[in-house]
Parts: structure tokens; C-alpha cells; sequence
């Protein structure tokens, strides 16, 4: 208590440690709400932002290797885009047939999905009997209704016009990825140069440059084996769905590989749609089910075997935390949002391990065994 408050007879009122903090809290609460709204708001814009700025890093070191073998930032960053963006034109136009042809049978499937249910009723036949006696109830009311009455049927449309009313949308966001990954490596190494510019000191010059080296770094590593990963999955779904007689088995390889980019889900859609498909497309049910069942056999062993056998020990994560990251940015952006949720985390991760202050969030999002390994102590 100060002597002007002893003269004056006034009290200066005590801060504890919740008078202090209480605000605080509130106000970071309050910045996460409106910094989540605020993301969502902006999804048009901020996907196709995050997504180019993860493939610069991603694909940042391949351009530094083609700088050495004497071919400019421009050039190389149109080579990488090109190549890119030729793929993305091939793939899809050599599965624009299978794809229209299974979107126009979209209206059938759950009917001829009712119709090969109908083999497993022989299992189950209390199941059965009780259908028999909902449907002869439902065919009396039929038999009550008035001759003179007509029913009317009102078909589904096929779904074509949504597909095709969003299809500028999706071009554009691809054409503005593509755009914007092409500013990024043709700018060469100027982001870095004009980090270490503004940084006060030596030491946080170093700190900068050593976190987005090692963000590039592990991003590339991680997305590289991944993908390979992915493709030699891709291939072994293609062929299983070939030997088990369903059609298209190319497009199962494609979609194989493309949905396993997504932790977790990718395996469940897979497998769903797979099955769906067997049901359509076989003559038996238990077949359909033998699909669905040789899908999530591969999925398994790639996910408990093969991954964390090539994906190296730093660059494993927290599976829960994975699993939420990927449904909350599902909720947030969509299919994008679930392709980019696994690399965001590694970029994230790799930013705590640098900062003193956050290594211990950096722990939580590494996975099992991580923390005991990396940060045990050196006996003497």
C-alpha cells in the first residue's frame, strides 16, 4: 500500500491471480470464435491460399534441385505446374466416362441395392417373415384405395445439373491454386530473404530460416512417401477389384489412391462405396461383402504396417489428434479441408519443436513413444 492511499484513507483493491487471468481468457475465447467463423466465412478464398502455399513447400526442393542444374525459378516453377496441372487434365479426362456413367445410375442404386439385400433374407428369416407381414399389410391398404384415384411417382433428378453448376466453381479455385504455386516458386527464395530482413537479431535470422527449412523438409518428406505409399495401394485395390470381377477397377484404383490423402475417413468411404458398387454390380450379396471386406483388409495393412514402417519416427502423429483435425476441417472445407488437415498438423508440429515455449504442445501432437525417444536424459 502506497503513502498517498495511507494520507487519503483509500484502499488500493488486491489482484489476484483470477481478477488477472478471468479477462484474458475471456477475450482468447471470444478471438477463437470469431477466428473460426471468421476461416469458415472466408473458404472461397483461404482454401485455394492454404493449398498453394502448402504445394510451394512441398514442392520448394525440387525447384532448388532444378536451380542447380542450371534451370532458372520461372522456368522450373512452370515445369512443375505444367506437369501438375497435365496429370490433373489426363486423370481426368480418362475417367470422365466411368464417372458419368456411375452418376447417371446414381438413381438406380438404391434400388438394385434393395434387390440384392433381398439374398441375405434366407439368414435371417424371423427378419424376413416380419417384412412378409409389413408388406402384405401395406399391399391391403393399397387394395382399399379408390379406383378412380391415380399415384403419381415423382422421380429424383439424376444430380447432372448440381455437378454441373458447380464445376466453374471448382475450376477456378484449381486454376487460382495453380496460379498462385507458380508465383510462389517462380519467386525463388525471396519470402525467406525478406523473413531473415525483418528479424531483429542473429539468432532469430537463424531460428526463422532453420523452422521453414525444416517445415519444407519434413512436408516434402511426408507427402512424397505418402503418395507413393498411396499409389502402390492404389494398384493393389485396382487389381483386387479386377480378380473380384467389379467393373471399372481402374477408377477403384484411382479413387483408392486419392482417398487415402485422408486419414481414417478415406478408408471408411472406400470401403462404403466399394461395397455399394458390389452390391449393384455382382449377382451375390456375400460377394459384395468380400469386396468391401478385401478393401478394408488392404487399407488396414497400409495404415497398421506399411506406413509406420516408410513414415519415419519424427514425422508420426497423434491418431486422435488426426482424427479430429481431419473431422474439424472436414466440417470447415470440406474435402479440401480433409486433404490439407494432416499436412497443416505436420507444419505445426514441426513450428512447436523449434519454440521453447511450445514444445510441450509439439509432444502432444507427436505420436506414442515420440517424447521418450527425442527428449530423454543424457546420463553423464
Amino acid at each position: 500500500m502506497s503513502d498517498s492511499s495511507v494520507r487519503t484513507g483509500s484502499v488500493e483493491p488486491a489482484i489476484t491471480p483470477q481478477t488477472k487471468f478471468a479477462p484474458s481468457w475471456a477475450v482468447i475465447g471470444i478471438f477463437l470464435i470469431a477466428l473460426i467463423w471468421g476461416v469458415a466465412y472466408a473458404r472461397s478464398f483461404l482454401m485455394p491460399v492454404v493449398l498453394g502455399i502448402l504445394l510451394q513447400l512441398v514442392f520448394a526442393p525440387v525447384r532448388r534441385k532444378l536451380e542447380r542444374w542450371g534451370i532458372g525459378p520461372g522456368f522450373a516453377a512452370a515445369l512443375i505446374v505444367g506437369t501438375l496441372l497435365s496429370l490433373l487434365i489426363a486423370g481426368t479426362i480418362g475417367l470422365s466416362g466411368p464417372v458419368r456413367t456411375w452418376v447417371d445410375r446414381a438413381p438406380l442404386i438404391g434400388f438394385e441395392i434393395r434387390e440384392k439385400m433381398d439374398d441375405l433374407r434366407e439368414v435371417t428369416e424371423g427378419v424376413q417373415k416380419a417384412a412378409e407381414q409389413v408388406d402384405e399389410l401395406t399391399n391391403s391398404g393399397e387394395k382399399e384405395e379408390e379406383p378412380g384415384v391415380q399415384r403419381v411417382r415423382v422421380e429424383e433428378d439424376t444430380g447432372l445439373l448440381a455437378y454441373a453448376m458447380s464445376l466453374p466453381w471448382v475450376i477456378a479455385q484449381i486454376v487460382f491454386t495453380l496460379v498462385l504455386m507458380f508465383f510462389l516458386l517462380s519467386s525463388g527464395d525471396m519470402f525467406y530473404e525478406k523473413l531473415v530482413h525483418v528479424m531483429p537479431t542473429f539468432g532469430d535470422k537463424r531460428q526463422a530460416i532453420r523452422i521453414a527449412y525444416d517445415i519444407e523438409r519434413k512436408l516434402s518428406r511426408y507427402l512424397f512417401t505418402i503418395t507413393l505409399i498411396n499409389a502402390g495401394l492404389g494398384l493393389a485395390i485396382g487389381l483386387t477389384m479386377f480378380w473380384c470381377g467389379m467393373p471399372n477397377p481402374i477408377l477403384f484404383g484411382l479413387l483408392g489412391f486419392l482417398l487415402n490423402y485422408i486419414p481414417y475417413l478415406g478408408a471408411i468411404i472406400g470401403v462404403a462405396v466399394a461395397t455399394m458398387v458390389g452390391f449393384v454390380s455382382l449377382d451375390l450379396a456375400q460377394e459384395a461383402l468380400l469386396v468391401g471386406g478385401a478393401y478394408f483388409a488392404l487399407t488396414s495393412i497400409e495404415g497398421q504396417l506399411v506406413t509406420p514402417y516408410f513414415v519415419g519416427r519424427s514425422l508420426r502423429l497423434n491418431t486422435v489428434v488426426v482424427f479430429l483435425s481431419v473431422t474439424f476441417f472436414a466440417w470447415l472445407w470440406s474435402v479440401v479441408g480433409m486433404l490439407v488437415a494432416t499436412p497443416l498438423l505436420v507444419a505445426m508440429r514441426t513450428f512447436c519443436e523449434h519454440i521453447p515455449a511450445l514444445q510441450q504442445v509439439g509432444h502432444f501432437l507427436s505420436a506414442r513413444g515420440y517424447e521418450l525417444e527425442e527428449d530423454a536424459p543424457v546420463e553423464s
